[in-house]
């Protein structure tokens, strides 16, 4: 069995970790334990610290650090159930109840060679994503599809665009962001200066709205329709989740503006 001392031998940095950090840095270690073995929190962390009832057990960390650990290593515990990496084993024979097994994401995560990859693929959460990209762009960026996950999001502000303004479908990418998000003319500009687009805050400063317009355009720019011409090959977990962030950020906004637009 492999041992967490032996990943992190370092107590400081045990208890310094967040509980999804060390919940998957202790998945390895539950990967080695035997098949049919008593996978519970109580055993887990008699093999961690010793029991807690018998001040002469030894542990993989110094007694003199058993509280802090007993508690960050009960947190993460406690973050792998709920995040369904330990779950509880099929209704077959007499098992325990405080027995837990590993999910198969699980048991493909405790197999990960890069930590840090390991720990970005929960970084995303479904919660914080805007309902529009929620299901479809979060299951693909869990299954690692991260090229079309991108793909997914900037594609779904620029339809949440085009039919806040209801522009036709021949207005696209950066285009439709100038249409719909285009400065108000300035005092001075000429009777038939175009106006305002759709989705312009006009209390907002000139300046400012250049700003939300330039936003706009330049993350469709940047992040859409590249993926729409040529594979960009995405590989990092953590860019990908921070590029699906801000689709759900230009999302949010989007709403905003629509419903500021239809207020009287």
């Amino acid at each position: 069995m492999v041992q967490l001392v032996e990943l992190i031998s370092d107590p400081d940095v045990v208890v310094a970790l967040e509980p999804e950090e060390l919940g998957l840095r202790m998945l390895p270690v539950l990967a080695t334990w035997p098949q049919f073995v008593n996978m519970s929190l109580d055993a887990y962390l008699q093999n961690l610290i010793g029991n807690p009832r018998d001040p002469a057990s030894v542990g993989q960390y110094p007694q003199n650090r058993r509280n802090e650990i007993a508690v960050a290593a009960s947190e993460a515990w406690t973050w792998l159930e709920n995040a369904t990496l330990l779950i509880k084993p099929p209704p077959i024979g007499a098992a325990q109840r405080s027995t837990r097994v590993l999910s198969r994401r699980a048991r493909q995560l405790a197999a990960e060679p890069n930590p840090r990859r390991a720990i970005s693929a929960h970084r995303l959460s479904k919660d914080t994503l805007h309902p529009t990209i929620r299901e479809d762009v979060w299951g693909l960026y869990h299954r690692e599809k991260y090229d079309t996950a991108v793909f997914e999001a900037m594609k779904a502000v620029e339809v949440s665009v085009r039919e806040a303004i209801e522009a036709p479908r021949t207005l696209l990418g950066v285009s439709l962001m100038r249409e719909a998000f285009r400065p108000a003319p300035k005092s001075d500009a000429p009777p038939d200066a175009r106006p305002a687009g759709k989705l312009t805050d006009l209390a907002a400063d000139p300046g400012e709205q250049v700003a939300r317009m330039e936003f706009f355009a330049g993350s469709i720019g940047s992040y859409k329709n590249p993926q729409s011409h040529r594979r960009v090959a995405l590989d990092d977990p953590d860019e990908v989740a921070e590029i699906v962030m801000l689709a759900s950020h230009l999302l949010r906004i989007v709403d905003s503006r629509a419903v500021a637009g239809r207020t009287p």
